[in-house]
């Protein structure tokens, strides 16, 4: 049973603290997931230093992005010079394999051609041994930092993937989650002895060893040399049920417009067959995930896996009294909330209120018999920003709220829990070790949430006790 929020988006027009980002932050972490990659953003010298300072603050590491930065006479007469400086400054300083442009919405504003740019750029120094340069359309005013993540991986993908001799590997496409997760991924594809190529994988990269000396490119990231070859691949896995699909929400006139994925864009272009499923959160969805890798290996769930997951069915049953007939708010990515939604249900706790900045139109219409329980109504709202949300909640006797740091002002207000999770999570520590996926991921989030709950319990009751 769903609430009808409809009637709150007729009150105001501005947006007022949007549930999301922009759309060239996500970009500059996926090109951070490519070996040897230097990002660029095509517009101002503030969007750039905004982006990092978002970056460095979640992550703890340092984040070199460079700026075309637009100055007054780049926005009237055009961005060309100011690109072609950066690129050659960033080849003279960095001697980087790869280069990344993602717009902004100054650059797309004044209708700057990239193919063009980069084209004529290429031409003037056809002596030199230029790095690839690539680039994704980013504009914040379309997409949130997620669709801006997934169109660049798309994006790369086009601009790269050549079909040549076959090769005996799958490209696993996992989405805009935490670098721990990311390794676990690896982890459990090297366990079902698969050949594989995670595109992009920051896992190293934004998440790096003590260094003893500054490296201006982090190591880590997929080869250039595997992103070509992705169209060579005999299988694609895309871990979502989003992804950019929000990018040109409400601007698409016929099937033609639609946008496509990286997979799909392999499947239709290359004929890599494609297999999506949702982010493995939760016992069902992370047993879709390993149906598919099973298949694709024609090898059985390792057996640390069988345990894991008995481990947090055990954990399930140990935790109903704390869970159940809980009621929960979330909030993020589209993807990270369909599968914390998915999750929650197995617990017992409802969600009565799950809210994203993304726009796409999918979350609706797959979340509307998520609440298994049935104890509660749930309130999905899209395209809504955290006054929606802290308007909507007072009303819901939520007892805990999960989601990243920009919702904590509202738990503090409402005097519930916050358990962070995904992006950003800039007042806590350890934000790119945190795990959601899989059954060990689910496990971790299950914890917290119940210790958050009988932290909660413990610290407003009025007997002081030790043993529950």
């Amino acid at each position: 049973m769903l609430r009808n929020i409809e009637h709150k988006k007729s009150e105001y027009t501005a947006t007022r603290n949007a549930c999301k980002l922009c759309s060239p932050l996500g970009a500059s972490l996926a090109y951070k997931g490519i070996k040897a990659c230097v990002p660029i953003i095509h517009g101002s010298q503030g969007c750039a230093t905004y982006i990092r300072r978002y970056l460095i603050s979640h992550y703890r590491e340092p984040f070199d992005i460079a700026s075309s930065s637009f100055s007054e006479e780049a926005a009237v007469f055009g961005g060309q010079k100011n690109l072609n400086i950066a690129i050659s400054n960033i080849i003279e300083q960095y001697k980087p394999e790869i280069i990344g442009i993602c717009t902004t919405c100054l650059s797309e504003t004044i209708g700057e051609d990239l193919n063009m740019i980069i084209s004529d750029y290429k031409a003037k120094h056809a002596s030199e041994d230029l790095p690839e340069i690539v680039h994704s359309s980013t504009p914040s005013y379309q997409g949130t930092h997620a669709d801006g993540f997934h169109e660049t991986v798309k994006s790369l993908v086009a601009g790269l993937a050549k079909k040549t001799e076959p090769v005996d590997r799958i490209n696993l496409f996992s989405g805009f989650v935490s670098p721990a997760d990311l390794r676990h991924l690896k982890e459990i594809m090297a366990d079902f002895s698969l050949n594989f190529s995670m595109i992009p994988d920051y896992s190293e990269s934004v998440d790096n060893p003590n260094w003893s000396e500054y490296k201006r490119i982090p190591d880590g990231g997929t080869p250039v040399s595997e992103v070509i070859e992705s169209a060579n691949a005999y299988a694609s896995v895309e871990l979502g049920y989003v992804f950019n699909k929000g990018y040109k929400a409400g601007r698409i006139k016929n099937k033609s417009q639609e946008v496509q994925t990286a997979g799909e864009y392999l499947e239709s272009k290359f004929n890599v067959i494609n297999h999506q499923t949702g982010l493995p959160i939760g016992i069902k969805e992370t047993d879709k995930f390993f149906d598919i890798l099973e298949k694709l290996s024609g090898n059985p769930m390792p057996g640390k896996y069988e345990k894991e997951r008995g481990r947090l069915i055990d954990a399930y049953v140990d935790g109903h009294k704390i869970m159940f007939g809980k009621k929960a708010i979330i909030y993020g990515e589209e993807d990270l909330v369909i599968g914390l939604s998915k999750f929650l249900a197995e617990t017992g706790i409802d969600v009565v209120l799950a809210v994203t900045g993304g726009n796409s139109g999918k979350i609706k219409p797959i979340l509307a018999n998520s609440n298994q329980n049935g104890q509660e109504p749930m309130t999905i709202g899209d395209d809504m920003d955290f006054e929606d949300l802290a308007d909507i909640a007072k009303d819901l006797g939520a007892n805990i709220m999960i989601g990243n740091s920009k919702g904590y002002y509202i738990a503090r207000e409402l005097k519930i829990p916050l358990v962070r999770v995904g992006f950003p999570v800039h007042d806590r520590f350890g934000a790119q070790r945190i795990h959601h996926l899989s059954y060990r991921g689910t496990q971790e989030l299950f914890d917290r949430i119940a210790n958050a709950l009988m932290e909660y319990k413990q610290e407003n009751s009025a007997v002081g006790y030790k043993y529950l």
